[in-house]
């Protein structure tokens, strides 16, 4: 009996889905280890807003992937700037539950399809068959002669 193989959108949401847990164990290291922050700082910047974006049904263009990459970030923060602040408003905020939480919504937003984006919907950065657009030349304004008399 075959194994299936997995796809590499499959690998991709796996990957994400891991990727905060793999944090959450980096944390057993000690306070001011590179191998201990550099996971967390990546998961918190990235995972969350990698998670939302990147799972498209259909895949991304080259101008979407740049775009999913770039709202990542800003999406990951907000993301996590909510969890933060709903653990400090009820006086539970911890290292660990924040990045179990964090973890969790990753886990369970990496399976579902992620939120559609303007260019992969429309195309916009490169459409088939499209020629490029016509540059005009640049032309000087048009001077009259004078008259003999210098007038206008």
């Amino acid at each position: 009996m075959a194994h299936p193989r997995l796809t590499p959108r499959v690998q991709r949401r796996a990957a994400l889905a891991a990727s905060g847990w793999v944090a959450l164990a980096a944390t057993a290291f000690p306070g001011g280890s590179p191998a201990r922050w550099i996971p967390v700082l990546a998961f918190v910047v990235l995972g969350p807003g990698l998670a939302l974006l990147l799972p498209q049904p259909a895949g991304l263009r080259p101008g979407a992937r740049l775009e999913a990459w770039a709202l990542a970030a800003p999406l990951s923060l907000s993301v996590a700037t909510l969890v933060a602040t709903a653990l400090f408003l009820t006086k539970s905020f911890s290292l660990t539950l924040f990045l179990v939480l964090l973890a969790l919504f990753v886990s369970v937003v990496a399976v579902l399809p992620g939120v559609p984006l303007p260019a992969s919907t429309r195309g916009a950065v490169e459409r088939d068959g499209a020629r490029p657009a016509r540059t005009p030349r640049f032309r000087p304004p048009g001077f009259r002669a004078r008259g003999a008399g210098g007038g206008g």
